[in-house]
């Protein structure tokens, strides 16, 4: 479990942007010297997972996902870094997942888009123009139910999972030192 987490925070430490990345941004300078918003803490960290996933899902433009998640972190006091981060989960290799998941369940409950035209446009690599009629037919409503649907439901799961992974995580540390300081008590007898 260690190699991994040390690997995941490698991985997010390359991946989010920096205080200053975002202090360049004229959107984000205002809050970027708000300490509380750059800390990870155990309320902090569970927000920005659940507002990375829930803009990273449901906005899927990029450049929008990041300024969202960096805006909406400040009114919820949520972990701007690790939320900018995780937008960074949808990108071009989940799009095309993300959007028949959501044009499927945006289906399931009711609206109606033709997956073989999203599948068609996709595959002989259609131009915006196509995109846009496919889009503004009856396919929109059931795209963003479902992209809603499922942003929320990630975002929910995000948040709980990374709260018990937290708690797992300080609690190790916790036992960890105790057991060193149980040592160095046994070698001073």
């Amino acid at each position: 479990m260690s190699s991994l987490g040390s690997r995941f925070a490698a991985w997010l430490h390359r991946a989010a942007p920096t205080r200053e990345q975002l202090e360049g941004n004229r959107l984000v300078r205002p809050f970027a010297q708000r300490s509380e918003l750059w800390r990870f803490t155990r309320r902090s960290v569970p927000r920005g997972v659940a507002i990375g996933l829930l803009v990273g899902i449901f906005a899927l433009v990029p450049g929008v996902q990041i300024v969202g998640a960096a805006l909406l972190c400040v009114p919820c006091r949520a972990n701007i870094p690790l939320a900018a981060a995780l937008t960074f989960l949808s990108n071009p290799a989940t799009t095309p997942f993300i959007l028949a998941g959501s044009i499927y369940v945006g289906n399931s409950i009711g609206y109606h888009a033709d997956l073989e035209t999203l599948n068609a446009l996709y595959q002989r690599g259609a131009g915006l123009r196509e995109w846009a009629y496919w889009l503004l037919s009856d396919a929109a409503p059931a795209l963003l139910a479902g992209l809603f649907i499922v942003s929320t439901i990630a975002a929910s799961v995000g948040y709980l999972v990374s709260g018990w992974l937290w708690r797992y995580w300080v609690g190790r540390k916790l036992r960890a030192k105790q057991r060193r300081i149980m040592l160095r008590e046994g070698e001073a007898l």
